[in-house]
């Protein structure tokens, strides 16, 4: 037996999300299922009972899950069963991962798992508007010390209006697509698409997202305090020594303040830093090191470190590479830098190099999906490699990180709008950025290291999109704050927001931000955006300078597509029976043919390097899907005789009577008499279509002159002698 609670929270237009907890997984330090409509998540949380020894982080680690007999369906591949997490399922894990990670106190260490899985699908709920709030409900009602709760939703905006959670079929409609992770009183994260859209609609979008999540958040904190589990554990994971501490602080922190302000690069900035604790630690046996080392480098980097990166900043606005708050790195471009590949362009802002790569494809090429919820292709794909050398890391690259895939996903975001894709461009298309160089915001590089490569490439992209990291130091005891353009690594991983921000000259088209302070004001977010806004245009400028639209013609590699549409009727007819007619067109022509059916009509694609082949397939494909016309001449072969005349040819695949009548002036009696045969090419024309069957009549004798016809019929006739002359 079980003893369940239930919650409901009451949405706009009638529906309502439930969350219920005490009757599944029972034996986790937490769970819950979240309900909306048919959709339902499975959500629990198990903590480690304390932290494994020396680890000074928080070992948090989020898995979302899709189950295919959520909608009824089978796994693909050969084992047909979950494998594991696709990109999708990455990107939902990473969304509740960055709401989740900055509310569990400082000095609480122990192995935190969350995992949500989706269990049941409603074909027309989005399922990762409700993870987040899982994930966080599963925690309300456990015994681990976490500072939410939190929820995220998505919001959309609908004709000029924001919707809360749209369906799967409101969202083919939508200009402006966010998530957004909070608690009662704070944005904790933003991550999303827009259609250009300005920065004012984006601030009143989170506003609207978070007066949403606010009532998400009043059930849950009433649900953990009727479960009696608004009280957490005790725990201990960290031993202090406040003298040390001290030593640390007195020794080292004016030296590495004159490093701080002294404008050095990052690895010359690093060396010194290091040489510092170095000194410090030193004075120490080996023996005092073992217990004292771990202190003395967390000291060093939240006591020292940090605090002088940010007295800096806020006390005399100076960066650590010696810029302003607003300055922007300097920058350098280049196209066809490569000159094998179908585009290519370097992006190097101080010391963060793209290499960017576009490589344009056929239909074949396009990215299958078949995940639970959505099934199609995906003609536009980003992928973004971050190597260990990028870094001056000497480790092994050890397959795809969810950070690569999560990058990827932001820069695949603020070109797709962009992008030409449909009847705009038969191109399958990929842009691959290798991240040569990283010291702050590769994925804002790889956004114009990829508009300057598709550029390059020849693909009338719409209109150029560049990006910038923006970061934040703030100090709530003095009120004081400053916003930084273009962040370095050191100022994301020290600072308090970073935040991502991509777009046109027109509006924004995609956005990704994570907070780490409590109570930032709206205000601030806004003039964060609208210094964004200048860093972006002047990025932007860069790019034009670079290259200023897309070149008049493809590279010399990009094999040529030409795309026709057919009705929807003839796209049999091309194919053939068993694809005999289409894969015959590819052989003889060596060319590729993809066919595409939209509502009523055709798409064919043909692709080739040669334009001869192209031609010659085309040629073949239009005379396939050729309409006869009554009036028309034709140049046919006979295909078959009978009685009462022959059927030709005179198109492919459209055979039409010539009736015995029609084949000239004189009256046969039999075809016999009319000396054609099967094989013959003759002239015929097109003389009415059976309005009922649909059957072509042909004639052949209208096209004789009357006079002289029966020398001109060269039918079987009698031969008359000569008279004699008398």
């Amino acid at each position: 037996m079980y003893n369940a609670t239930k919650k409901v929270i009451s949405l706009s237009g009638g529906r309502e999300i439930e969350i219920e907890t005490g009757k599944l997984a029972k034996q986790a330090d937490g769970s819950v299922v979240v309900k909306q409509g048919d959709t339902m998540l499975l959500a629990t949380v198990v903590a480690a009972k304390d932290a494994k020894p020396d680890t000074d982080f928080m070992p948090l680690q989020v898995e979302y899950k899709e189950k295919y007999a959520a909608r009824g369906r089978y796994p693909g591949g050969f084992l047909k069963r979950e494998a594991r997490p696709n990109d999708s399922e990455i990107l939902v894990a990473r969304l509740i991962d960055r709401a989740l990670r900055p509310l569990f106190p400082a000095d609480y260490h122990a192995e935190v798992f969350v995992t949500v899985t989706l269990i049941s699908a409603d074909q027309d709920i989005q399922p990762d508007a409700l993870a987040g709030l899982a994930a966080s409900a599963a925690l309300a009602v456990s015994d681990i010390p976490f500072g939410g709760p939190i929820s995220e939703v998505r919001v959309a905006r609908i004709d000029g209006q924001f919707v809360i959670n749209p369906t799967y079929s409101q969202m083919e409609h939508v200009d402006l697509d966010l998530m957004v992770g909070a608690t009662y009183d704070n944005i904790l994260m933003v991550e999303g698409e827009m259609k250009e859209v300005s920065e004012d609609v984006m601030l009143e979008a989170i506003k609207a997202a978070h007066e949403e999540i606010k009532k998400h958040c009043a059930v849950q904190m009433e649900l953990s305090r009727e479960l009696g589990k608004d009280v957490k554990r005790t725990y201990c994971h960290e031993t202090n020594d406040e003298e040390l501490r001290q030593a640390v602080i007195a020794a080292t922190y004016d030296k590495a303040y004159q490093v701080a302000t002294s404008g050095t690069a990052k690895h010359e900035r690093q060396d010194k830093f290091d040489a510092i604790e170095a000194e410090f630690a030193s004075r120490f046996t080996e023996e005092e090191l073992v217990e004292k080392m771990p202190l003395i480098k967390k000291y060093f980097h939240d006591d020292v470190l940090k605090k002088a990166m940010r007295r800096m900043i806020l006390d005399e606005g100076m960066r650590l590479d010696g810029r302003k708050t607003d300055e922007i790195r300097p920058i350098w471009c280049e196209v066809g830098y490569l000159p094998a590949a179908h585009g290519s362009a370097l992006f190097t802002r101080g010391e963060t190099q793209s290499l960017a790569t576009v490589t344009l494809g056929t239909k074949l090429d396009e990215k299958q999906i078949d995940e639970v919820m959505v099934q199609g292709s995906e003609q536009f794909v980003l992928h973004y490699n971050f190597p260990p050398f990028s870094t001056g890391e000497a480790k092994p690259s050890r397959g795809l990180s969810r950070r690569e895939i999560g990058h990827g996903n932001l820069a695949w975001r603020a070109l797709k709008p962009m992008v030409p894709l449909g009847e705009e461009n038969p191109y399958a298309v990929r842009v691959v950025s290798d991240i040569l160089e990283s010291n702050g915001s590769s994925s804002m590089a790889t956004v114009c290291a990829g508009t300057l490569a598709l550029m390059d490439s020849g693909l009338k992209l719409k209109k150029p999109v560049s990006g910038i990291a923006m970061g934040l130091i703030s100090d709530s005891e003095s009120g004081k704050f400053a916003i930084l353009s273009d962040i370095l690594g050191d100022e994301d991983h020290l600072g308090d927001m970073d935040f991502k921000v991509a777009g046109t000259k027109d509006g924004i088209t995609a956005t990704q931000m994570d907070i780490k302070v409590d109570g930032l004001p709206y205000e601030v977010l806004a003039q964060a955006l609208a210094q964004a806004k200048e860093g972006r245009m002047h990025i932007l400028g860069k790019i034009t300078d670079c290259i200023a639209e897309p070149r008049e013609d493809f590279r010399p590699f990009v094999p040529r597509i030409v795309q026709i549409t057919i009705p929807k009727d003839f796209i049999g007819a091309v194919i053939g029976p068993g694809g005999k007619v289409v894969q015959d067109i590819q052989k003889t022509t060596n060319t590729t043919i993809t066919i595409t059916e939209d509502n009523d009509k055709g798409y064919v694609d043909i692709f080739s390097a040669d334009k001869a082949s192209i031609d010659a397939a085309l040629a073949r494909i239009k005379a396939i899907v050729a309409v006869p016309e009554v009036g028309e001449i034709y140049n046919g072969k006979i295909r078959s005789i009978v009685s009462f005349g022959a059927f030709v040819e005179i198109l492919p695949g459209k055979d039409a009577l010539l009736h015995i009548s029609e084949i000239g002036h004189r009256r046969y009696e039999t075809m016999e008499e009319t000396g054609l045969k099967e094989g013959d090419m003759i002239e015929v024309k097109l003389i009415g279509i059976d309005p009922k069957t649909n059957k072509l009549k042909l004639s052949r004798k209208v096209l004789l002159p009357k006079e002289n016809k029966e020398n001109k019929e060269g039918g079987n006739r009698e031969r008359r002698e000569p008279r004699e002359k008398k």
